[in-house]
């Protein structure tokens, strides 16, 4: 089985359209999403209506269960994509679960098994973020029984074959290649370079998952002026650089 992930779109339907694109080349049994699809600062109810059209395999992230909540307590981003929203998009939103099965073996959760906003594959300390151990993926894994379980929330393409031979995989993110964060600790994730991300993941005859990771080009800079446009230029570096300071 050929499984392509797609993860944290956060609305930027050009980064979502060149993905699509560059998967339909490399063809795939499957693409799956695994959350936080329109909050942000760029084109929520187009990038649902392209989604809601393809009927993907996709579950909810964080992001999606916040802006279905008290409108006093959303950020800017859901506060945006909330307003943006069509009724049957709200719906379609509400209807999404929180974790998924793909055949018996294939997982897929937004953070981790047991939560929308834990890192799985990536570990924040007071000095910042850093990938996570094997051991800590392992006790985030918990007794969650797939031999692939796909992952989102942190935006950085990561894969950790567990000592059970369990194979964790992010694919990173299609629509925003860095972020700063004050929870638990300050830090940032950056990827360093705009390109839209998304990984393929195969099994081998011997029933072996293998990721390969990919990203893709897209014009990024219309993607940041459209931010600027919307009143974000907090978003403007990170869409334009992958960072989010100069480097």
């Amino acid at each position: 089985m050929k499984i392509a992930a797609i993860s944290d779109i956060h609305g930027n339907l050009a980064a979502l359209a060149a993905v699509l694109a560059d998967i339909a080349r490399r063809g795939v049994d499957v693409t799956v999403n695994l959350g936080d699809i329109v909050s942000g600062a760029l084109q929520p109810r187009e990038t649902a209506a392209r989604l809601m059209a393809l009927a993907l395999p996709t579950i909810r992230g964080n992001h999606e269960r916040q802006l279905l909540g008290d409108p006093a307590r959303m950020g800017p981003s859901d506060a945006y994509a909330r307003a943006q929203l069509l009724p049957e998009q709200l719906d379609w939103i509400a209807a999404l679960p929180a974790t998924l099965r793909l055949r018996h073996d294939v997982l897929l959760v937004h953070g981790t098994p047991t939560s929308d906003l834990v890192y799985f594959l990536d570990t924040v300390t007071p000095q910042g973020n850093r990938a996570a151990t094997v051991d800590e993926a392992r006790q985030r894994a918990g007794d969650a029984r797939a031999a692939l379980i796909l992952c989102g929330h942190t935006h950085m393409p990561r894969s950790v074959t567990l000592p059970d031979g369990r194979l964790i995989v992010n694919p990173g993110s299609v629509g925003l290649q860095a972020y700063d964060d004050e929870h638990p600790y300050a830090h940032v994730m950056a990827n360093g370079t705009p390109h839209a991300r998304y990984a393929i993941v195969e099994d081998d005859a011997q029933g072996l998952w293998h990721a390969q990771f990919h990203q893709v080009d897209y014009d990024w800079e219309a993607q940041a002026q459209l931010a600027l446009a919307h009143g974000r230029p907090d978003w403007v570096l990170p869409l334009r650089s992958g960072r989010v300071v100069q480097g």
